[in-house]
């Protein structure tokens, strides 16, 4: 059975597949593809990376 695909997020820039990721790139990667990039804190799931918010502007 085929292992499904999941997002994640580029932390870091690495090569891949040729080319090099930019930061907060969105890719889909097989488990085994992604399992070494989490170790090395190259990329986040998606699914926990946090939302930026704008920061709030500071009254005078």
């Amino acid at each position: 059975m085929a292992q499904p695909r999941k997002t994640y997020v580029v932390l870091v820039p690495f090569p891949y597949r040729g080319h090099w990721t930019a930061k907060d790139q969105k890719l889909d990667l097989l488990p085994c593809e992604a399992r070494q990039l989490l170790r090395a804190g190259r990329i986040g799931d998606q699914s926990t990376q946090a939302v930026k918010k704008p920061a709030a502007k500071k009254a005078d």
